[in-house]
């Protein structure tokens, strides 16, 4: 006989470092009875997602398309399909997932350097190129976009010249930025970008988009020897998407169902409208909290607009301060990666999470539960200083 625990509580609002609260239209969607992986109306589902990904990530890309796979997926699936043991690729560190990077490029068999720069600091170009005139011919160059472990929004235009300077592949890491800042993919000429559903396109997790430049696809398409990787070998990914033409895997039907509800949602409001609201946002909650009495890690050129880190104060349990805020109020926020942990909180404001009420509704009682263990929040301050952005829109 099995003995059945306590149903969890599901009525949560999330706002760490992802995933997003996802909407209920993209929840009903997901609901609907699967299909078979060649059924017409199912690879018409497909056919409009392919337009309206490419729609988000500002692009004309033909092979644009959605990974079975949460964001890391994405990654590995970028970096197989353009390795081949004993390529030597840069890789640019300011975090976490830029490590990540790494990792999956030595399992490739690459001949992996880095540059490198504090977590909280963008990378800069000039150290990017110093190690270029340094070590020589690079295969490609990995950069984050949006480090989801420090909240620093990287700038691309020096880096991707650069890496084309020197006839680089440049993959790019959107995971958190697509939905919620401007992702410069034609723009820039950027090779390979890559994200994961549940951050900024409110979405749940399971699946990664993926856009390749023209030139690059070609590339691929042409390259003699095989993938690492059977499961991401976008050859094969590519032909399925493009009408059936091939049986790869049995693509997530619901996920796909979500993921098309999503960006239909984005359209609707507007891609250059969501990019202002992440904005605004995130800039009256940075407000608010500096008006509070507390620091965030991050410079203001440099802020991800979907995610912020502050500092944790001297002598406040930040653990305790994330589970009085789930206790209390059912709020999740994110804790530090690496040598942040324990140093920082991670405050997310993606998609549908994105609104003005979650905002104030966060600085009231991220506010209460401090000045209860003896921090002194300037909660009236901060609320005042969140709001006077909104009023200034």
């Amino acid at each position: 006989m099995i003995s059945l625990g306590k149903r969890p509580t599901f009525d949560k609002l999330l706002m760490g470092p992802g995933p997003s609260t996802v909407d209920p239209r993209v929840l009903r969607a997901m609901s609907e009875p699967a299909m078979g992986y060649l059924d017409e109306d199912f690879l018409s589902i497909l056919a409009e997602t392919q337009d309206l990904l490419r729609y988000v990530f500002q692009t004309k890309n033909k092979l644009t398309l959605a990974v079975s796979g949460t964001g890391t997926a994405g990654m590995e699936t970028a970096l197989a399909n353009l390795i081949e043991p004993g390529d030597r690729v840069l890789i640019c560190v300011n975090g976490f997932f830029g490590n990540r990077m790494v990792e999956i490029s030595r399992r490739y068999g690459a001949d992996v350097s880095t540059v490198l720069a504090p977590m909280g600091e963008p990378i800069d170009p000039e150290n990017l190129g110093r190690e270029l005139k340094h070590i020589g011919k690079v295969k490609l160059i990995g950069v984050v976009h949006a480090e989801t472990s420090t909240g620093v929004l990287q700038p691309l235009e020096e880096i991707v010249k650069l890496a084309h300077e020197h006839d680089a592949f440049v993959v790019v890491d959107a995971v958190t930025s697509l939905g919620g800042v401007e992702v410069p993919t034609d723009k820039l000429g950027l090779d390979v970008v890559y994200s994961g559903t549940q951050k900024c396109l409110s979405c749940p997790p399971g699946l990664a988009p993926i856009t390749l430049r023209e030139e690059t696809a070609n590339y691929l398409r042409k390259r003699s020897k095989e993938i690492g990787s059977f499961y991401f070998d976008l050859s094969i990914i590519e032909e399925y998407w493009d009408g059936g033409k091939t049986y790869h895997h049995t693509p997530s039907m619901n996920l796909i169902y979500a993921l098309n509800e999503g960006l239909r949602m984005i359209v609707e409001e507007g891609i250059e409208n969501r990019w202002k609201r992440h904005k605004i946002n995130a800039m009256a909650l940075s407000r608010g909290l500096e008006a509070m009495g507390l620091e965030l890690l991050v410079k203001p050129e440099y802020r991800l607009p979907p995610l912020t880190t502050v500092k944790v104060p001297e002598g406040i349990n930040e653990r305790e301060v994330r589970k009085r805020l789930m206790a209390e109020y059912r709020i999740e926020i994110g804790a530090g990666l690496g040598e942040l942990k324990g140093k920082v909180w991670r405050i997310g404001l993606m998609g549908s999470t994105s609104v003005r009420k979650n905002v104030i509704l966060f600085l009231s009682a991220f506010g209460q539960i401090l000045r209860s263990m003896g921090f002194k929040a300037h909660l009236e301050d901060a609320i005042d200083a969140a709001t006077e952005v909104f009023r200034g829109e």
